[in-house]
């Protein structure tokens, strides 16, 4: 088994989905174990989701959906669940998701652990089912603690493994993985890892979603200015060198979110000996 899975996210022009064919296929040169789909808010790309997962799947390669429940009824991802399931895909990736901007909560579920125990209910073991982590905590969560907590009613539900939201510190992620284990987590916690490829859009990113940019790291990115050339480099040297420790240290596979391009994933596993 590879110890590697790839993100993907669906395309929005013929042109983008063309490009993400000839990505895959750099990409698959790496044996991944699968690679997965993102899923826009409130479902906002679920046909191209679908669509990209049926090419993976085409390509002979295990294909992950990525599938949120926020918002939605219980007749929509039974719907959902089984039309993944008619395609042949596995492995789901249960997300509470986020709602688009101007819609109230609605929907009949709350948490990703809501979806998880109503997929487990519907389908039973049929479905290989990851669910999300923060080792730097949910910008929304209230506390560490309740983050935690938040994952161990995931597991309870039935989640068979997690992938992180990606972190540039690796304490960050030692430490959430001690601190589950000692609450009784005991699904592998697989780290996503964030190639580095543009200095302004990964503090953009990091922004939004609460993932921490030390500060060396953001001055040093900032110092490139743009020399898009430099910041790849270092971003790929950086990268290498978190990998490295989090495999030493024990990480059962490294996740990586790709943005639909291969060459810093290359690079870095080609580095690692993967």
């Amino acid at each position: 088994m590879s110890n590697i899975s790839i993100e993907f996210f669906p395309p929005k022009t013929p042109e983008g989905a063309q490009k993400l064919r000839a990505v895959r296929k750099t990409l698959y040169e790496l044996k991944p174990h699968f690679c997965s789909v993102t899923y826009g808010a409130g479902g906002a790309t679920q046909a191209g989701t679908f669509a990209t997962v049926a090419e993976i799947l085409a390509e002979g390669e295990e294909a992950a959906s990525h599938f949120s429940c926020i918002g939605a009824s219980t007749e929509k991802v039974r719907s959902e669940l089984l039309e993944l399931k008619s395609m042949g895909v596995k492995r789901l990736v249960a997300l509470r998701g986020d709602l688009p901007s101007g819609y109230g909560l609605g929907g009949e579920f709350h948490y990703a652990s809501d979806l998880v125990r109503f997929i487990r209910a519907e389908m039973g073991d049929y479905f290989h089912i990851e669910v999300a982590a923060y080792p730097e905590f949910h910008p929304q969560s209230p506390s560490p603690q309740s983050d935690l907590k938040a994952l161990l009613e995931k597991t309870r539900a039935g989640a068979n493994s997690a992938i992180t939201q990606y972190f540039f510190n690796q304490d960050a992620y030692l430490r959430f993985v001690h601190d589950a284990l000692a609450l009784g987590i005991e699904i592998p916690i697989i780290p996503g890892i964030m190639p580095i490829s543009s200095a302004a859009q990964l503090i953009r990113f990091s922004d939004a979603c609460g993932a921490e940019i030390p500060r060396w790291l953001r001055l040093r990115l900032q110092s490139f200015g743009d020399d898009v050339e430099s910041i790849r480099d270092f971003g790929v040297e950086v990268i290498t060198h978190l990998c490295e420790q989090l495999l030493k240290a024990g990480a059962p596979s490294l996740h990586f979110y790709s943005m639909n391009q291969s060459s810093a994933v290359m690079q870095i596993c080609k580095n690692l000996n993967l």
